[in-house]
């Protein structure tokens, strides 16, 4: 990939936010980057928000619906079954290989991602915390056994063909805009090893945070001389936290963010344009320096 040369038509606000982020990694040379939904929209997966940090549409599904009852637990898996295959395909985009070259330069020893789809990963960042577990994996809540989603959808795709040809608007982490009429019939897939309840590998909204991983990106934290946020909102509190534990050990925090976050009041500088061209834009600096 080439690096981005900064031209009148490239979408930053001027010559000068970019030139202060540059600024900003060169003094703080050590980052403990957090990355978001909005890092992986340029791959085709939706964010769950707006520029103003507002649902954009329904909230994502919360564990103690999905395991109140049958007919949620059919509901989110019918809307998994549909929208999973978009995930399956992405691709990692600019904004994922940029970090990537982040993490080979010394500039990200510990990258902490809020995101499930492991895009960081395939495009080649080695030292990824996900706090919210990866979409890639399925557990069985009664006996442990661990699966892998792809197994999972032949599962799906052979017990439900009623909604093999069915199209639906992709939201966020697989998910996808679905109201099936006759999601009373709908096959909720079981473990093949012992019958029990399912759940993907991903921390559902209502739920914890492993206490391994928050110790582990604290940990990163500690480690860090300043905080970069990268395509996110920040409106969810297990991201949002790391900037708050920043802020009291007196690291700067910049972002990369298109639209407002919750985390403005605490930050030193904010680069209000598209991730990918303003990542890939800092490698290149970063190389030449």
């Amino acid at each position: 990939m080439t690096d981005l040369q900064l031209t009148p038509t490239e979408p930053f606000a001027d010559s000068h936010t970019l030139h202060d982020l540059h600024r900003f990694v060169q003094r703080y040379p050590r980052l403990f980057v957090l990355t978001g939904a909005g890092i992986s929209t340029d791959s085709g997966i939706p964010g769950y928000r707006d520029d103003n940090g507002a649902w954009k549409r329904s909230p994502p599904i919360t564990l103690q619906e999905f395991l109140g009852t049958l007919a949620m637990r059919q509901r989110y898996w019918a809307r998994s079954m549909v929208g999973w295959p978009l995930v399956a395909r992405a691709q990692p985009n600019a904004a994922h290989v940029a970090l990537a070259r982040l993490e080979a330069a010394g500039h990200v020893p510990t990258l902490v991602t809020q995101n499930v789809d492991g895009l960081h990963q395939r495009a080649g960042s080695r030292d990824v915390i996900e706090l919210h577990g990866g979409i890639d994996g399925v557990s069985c809540l009664d006996c442990g056994m661990q699966h892998s989603r792809a197994a999972i959808q032949q599962t799906l795709e052979a017990d439900n063909p009623a909604l093999l040809d069915v199209t639906a608007e992709a939201a966020a982490d697989g998910d996808a805009h679905l109201e099936w009429h006759d999601l009373g019939g709908f096959r909720v897939p079981a473990c093949s090893n012992c019958g029990g309840l399912l759940k993907p590998s991903v921390v559902f909204f209502g739920e914890n945070v492993p206490k391994v991983r928050v110790e582990a990106a604290s940990h990163a934290l500690d480690a860090a001389d300043a905080v970069l946020v990268a395509g996110s909102s920040l409106m969810v509190y297990s991201g949002y936290r790391f900037c708050v534990w920043a802020q009291r050990q007196g690291k700067p925090i910049a972002a990369i963010n298109l639209g407002r976050t919750r985390a403005d009041p605490l930050l030193s500088l904010k680069v209000a344009a598209p991730c990918g061209d303003t990542l890939s834009a800092l490698a290149g600096l970063l190389a030449g320096d």
